[in-house]
């Protein structure tokens, strides 16, 4: 079992802490270097190690992330060496990535270290695992639904960030950067954290409670309250599409109004944004998931799959189908 809440690794503690990164093959990047580069960025604020950190793939070999650059690793994961906290990394490909050996000797690891995580769809090796039944968890957005499917014993949540107890997931690489900040002030003070964060020119502006976005507005709600407002209307009703004038008056604005603010702000209509969206969504669904097409027409509100694919052939230059038998990126 993982050590008790009063070993939590999120009090505060000066002493190094030792974290494996498991990195799994077609992760994000970005993922990676934002769960790591903030423990680099403390160690060189403090002038001391109070991070160790390892970063190991299942056979020792690089992983190649989705932009093609392998990431370097020290070895083969090893249970007996993952230390304090071990965290897996992956990617939308990573659902079933670990063999039945594979997860015995991570919940291994888990079990004789204090905390263990998952970052994007290395959270999908916790489930499999075991480690989040009674656990409240999060994965990257676009998994929420199958996540919350195939471990119902589970609290999935559409936060950016959950931690109960030893078990902590993020959804993504800002999340995870949140996440990894956290930790940072938890064991070494609000002043190390916001050094680490000036290093990157890097605002956390969020909860970890937030969340997860459909779409990032970035500092968009602050710059045009009426634009994120209704886009998060539209992101919140992607498989039940909103007439303009319904979004126009839950956002309370005129249609004339609200056309006038997307033509300024995105240079297009709402309705044409709208379908974009929901097109986008829908091309997601279809490079990184084998649910059937008339399942991803209904879940981004199409009337039918033919209905879909001429809206999917109108934006991309092909069909659904054709794309997925392609694998384009």
């Amino acid at each position: 079992m993982m050590q008790s809440e009063k070993h939590s690794i999120f009090r505060p503690d000066a002493t190094l802490l030792a974290v494996t990164f498991l990195v799994l093959p077609g992760c994000s990047l970005m993922c990676v270097a934002c769960a790591i580069d903030p423990l680099r960025a403390a160690n060189r604020i403090c002038g001391r190690p109070v991070f160790d950190w390892r970063v190991v793939s299942l056979d020792g070999a690089p992983p190649q992330t989705t932009s093609g650059l392998p990431i370097a690793v020290s070895g083969a994961f090893d249970a007996a060496r993952a230390g304090d906290f071990v965290i897996a990394i992956g990617g939308f490909g990573s659902r079933g990535a670990l063999s039945g050996p594979e997860l015995a000797a991570f919940k291994r690891a888990a079990g004789a270290g204090r905390a263990v995580g998952g970052i994007e769809a290395g959270t999908w090796v916790l489930g499999h695992a075991g480690l989040l039944d009674g656990r409240a968890a999060t994965t990257h957005w676009e998994d929420l639904e199958d996540f919350a499917a195939a471990f119902p014993e589970a609290d999935i949540r559409p936060d950016r960030y959950v931690i109960d107890g030893p078990v902590v997931t993020a959804g993504g690489a800002s999340p995870g950067f949140d996440l990894m900040l956290h930790l940072i002030r938890s064991r070494l003070g609000m002043s190390v954290a916001l050094d680490v964060a000036s290093v990157f020119i890097y605002d956390q502006a969020r909860a970890a409670s937030d969340a997860q976005p459909l779409v990032s507005l970035g500092r968009l709600d602050g710059h045009d309250p009426r634009l994120a407002q209704a886009v998060r209307i539209m992101e919140a009703h992607v498989d039940r599409p909103l007439t303009v004038a319904a979004i126009a008056r839950r956002s309370k604005l005129s249609v004339r109004t609200m056309e006038l603010v997307f033509r300024r702000a995105i240079g297009e209509s709402p309705g044409a944004y709208y379908l974009r969206l929901r097109l986008n969504a829908a091309r997601r669904l279809v490079l990184d998931t084998r649910e059937p097409m008339a399942d991803i027409a209904a879940r981004t509100g199409f009337s039918s799959a033919a209905a879909f694919s001429r809206a999917f052939g109108r934006a991309f230059g092909k069909t659904p189908s054709a794309m997925r038998r392609g694998g384009e990126k």
